[in-house]
């Protein structure tokens, strides 16, 4: 069974608090770093806050330091 995501779903829009169990933070950082337009791409919707997940993962990818790459912070 593989265990790849169907390309539809990198694109669903995750809540605020799916989002930080994702990245391993609070919903409150995410909160901060929008106010400050910092951290991973958002979209509002209205008065709701979404991220999508293909966002979050190439946030994640962008902010990854050290390894065999030598990226530094």
């Amino acid at each position: 069974m593989s265990t790849e995501r169907p390309p539809q779903d990198l694109d669903r829009l995750l809540k605020e608090q799916d989002a930080a169990e994702l990245l391993s933070l609070s919903v409150r950082t995410l909160q901060s770093w929008r106010t400050r337009l910092a951290g991973p791409a958002f979209v509002q919707v209205g008065r709701a806050v979404r991220y999508r997940r293909q966002d979050l993962l190439t946030w994640i990818s962008a902010n990854t330091c050290g390894g065999s790459d030598g990226r530094r912070p």
